[in-house]
């Protein structure tokens, strides 16, 4: 049964952090900026499927797990 993350968000920054990447990295991965990224991880902008198809690919997951846990 797939149970919804509460706060997906910091399910995305556990990972981030996991993988030891910066608000940088990730940023410069997806070519944006830096303060976009970080607004996107704490809430202040949304997050698109697009994108969370590329972080996904980043972190070799899909879109999905990151906001959804088993």
């Amino acid at each position: 049964m797939i149970k919804k993350v509460k706060k997906p968000l910091e399910k995305l920054k556990a990972i981030r952090e996991k993988n030891n990447y910066t608000y940088q990295d990730m940023a410069d991965k997806l070519d944006i900026c830096k303060a976009y990224y970080w607004q996107l991880e704490n809430g202040n902008r949304n997050l698109y499927y697009d994108l969370a198809k590329r972080i996904a690919k980043i972190f070799d997951l899909k879109p999905d797990d990151l906001f959804f846990e088993d």
